[in-house]
């Protein structure tokens, strides 16, 4: 699944392609918003935001475009009218006179008015965006000493997305390998230290995910071993993925559990269950 860095790129590159001039044509698979089609042609983007993992796409006649990708969705910027070769089923299209904007795959689309947004369901219940403006290491902190989530273990906290929005599985465990954190603790668990690590982590990795292609390794590093010819899973993360590998720091293995079929890595090491 796609996480935050991943859903804000696609809807950098959605935003460059249709914002800020009309939308020649429309389409949807679904027949419930067939309708709208109609409605939407000819008006104007004005621009594309993310709520985490989801996308929303405003319109200046005061209709909204809300979409989710899920698992399998994936967004296409292409020449206009230009579509690529893929078994993947289109559910939605915007055109302009040079640019669409295709979604493929995904099932979670929906059409909303201005006042509907803040009622949403999932709009309404997404924690803090680790990628606004407004998230800062000191709103992390905060949250995670809220009593609504201090008492969670992290492996599962981090995925529920009232928490903070637009962490998924590679965020999980980059982030808690950052802090020195086991996934298996609570905050409350932690000390002021790691708590206050986690919350400069929480901020800064998916950041640096959303610079630098789904990096969250140490760039220095991942740049010395790209150049020493190493392949990208061997330099992208700290953690995810490198089950059997040895830790950057003490060099000990990488270990991978699960929780709920949601894969996560750490090293028992560097991450004591009892730190």
């Amino acid at each position: 699944m796609p996480e935050g860095p991943e859903i804000r790129k696609a809807a950098d590159k959605v935003e460059k392609a249709i914002a800020h001039r009309p939308v020649k044509e429309v389409f949807f698979a679904f027949e419930h918003l067939k309708p709208y089609e109609l409605e939407l042609a000819g008006c104007q983007v004005k621009a594309v935001e993310t709520y985490g993992k989801a996308m929303l796409i405003r319109f200046h006649n005061q209709l909204n475009i809300y979409s989710h990708n899920q698992l399998y969705g994936k967004w296409f910027v292409r020449r206009a009218y230009s579509y690529p070769e893929t078994n993947r089923q289109l559910r939605l299209a915007l055109h302009n006179e040079e640019k669409s904007a295709l979604l493929y795959s995904a099932s979670d689309i929906e059409v909303l008015r201005d006042e509907q947004i803040s009622e949403h369901p999932f709009i309404r219940r997404v924690g803090l965006d680790v990628l606004r403006p407004e998230a800062t290491p000191a709103a992390v902190l905060a949250r995670v000493q809220d009593k609504r989530f201090s008492r969670r273990q992290f492996k599962t906290l981090l995925l529920d997305q009232q928490f903070l929005a637009g962490i998924g599985n590679y965020l999980r465990s980059e982030i808690l390998y950052v802090a020195r954190i086991h996934p298996a603790q609570r905050p409350i668990d932690c000390t002021p230290e790691q708590l206050k690590q986690f919350a400069k982590a929480a901020i800064a990795l998916p950041h640096q995910s959303y610079r630098h292609s789904g990096i969250t390794h140490d760039l220095d590093i991942a740049h010395q071993l790209k150049a020493a010819g190493h392949p990208r899973k061997d330099y992208r993360h700290w953690a995810f993925g490198r089950q059997g590998k040895a830790c950057f720091h003490c060099g000990h293995k990488i270990v991978k559990e699960s929780a709920g079929g949601r894969r996560y890595y750490y090293c028992s090491v560097c991450q004591p269950p009892n730190a």
